[in-house]
């Protein structure tokens, strides 16, 4: 239990965002942290505080429509045949800001790879929120996605941003980093590296 509460302090508790759910400052970056928890523990250095779950291993991606850029709507499955990191944050979660510059650095290297980096959106406001904080922020890699009826978070219930999920090329789940991680560290390049190969 005293193990669990720092991951629940550093992270974003998603049933408790701020009132207007007012546009965090880009966070600078942070040190990396390395090593898989193991036994509900936690790994934390830095900003970067996140635990890995690979309970729901082999489960297939879920079926709800969120908002793409453009306003249309997307399902999981219409990135089907390409390994997809999926990573749920909001606006106003200092956490998810945190790490976002090193998504975007990945989405750059491993996306000519076809590898899909989907940023979604947990904010209610969905792409109203989500499209001015991608304007304001170098990410030129990353999109504007949006899930204003947060069904995937309620599905992945982790209670917890950020919360990012890892899918093979066959729509399998892989891995769940429920924190903020270093996405250009050697555990994430491992992660990814495992998704790629499938």
């Amino acid at each position: 239990m005293i193990l669990l509460l720092p991951a629940a302090l550093a992270a974003c508790d998603r049933q408790s965002p701020p009132k207007e759910q007012a546009n965090a400052a880009l966070a600078g970056e942070v040190p990396a942290t390395s090593g898989e928890a193991t036994g509900g523990a936690t790994k934390k250095e830095g900003a970067f505080d996140y635990r890995l779950d690979r309970s729901k291993a082999g489960a297939p991606a879920p079926d709800f429509a969120f908002q793409d850029p453009g306003g249309g709507e997307k399902t999981l499955q219409d990135f089907a045949g390409k390994p997809i990191l999926v990573n749920l944050w909001a606006t106003w979660c200092a956490p998810c800001i945190a790490e976002m510059p090193t998504l975007d650095r990945i989405a750059a290297a491993y996306g000519p790879k076809s590898l899909a980096v989907l940023t979604i959106s947990q904010d209610n406001q969905g792409l109203k929120a989500a499209k001015p904080f991608f304007a304001k922020h170098d990410l030129p890699h990353l999109k504007a996605w949006a899930d204003p009826e947060n069904q995937l978070g309620f599905h992945y219930a982790t209670g917890l941003l950020p919360t990012t999920v890892i899918y093979d090329a066959q729509g399998k789940e892989m891995v769940r980093v429920i924190g903020a991680m270093d996405w250009e560290g050697p555990e994430a390049k491992a992660l990814i590296d495992a998704a790629m190969a499938s």
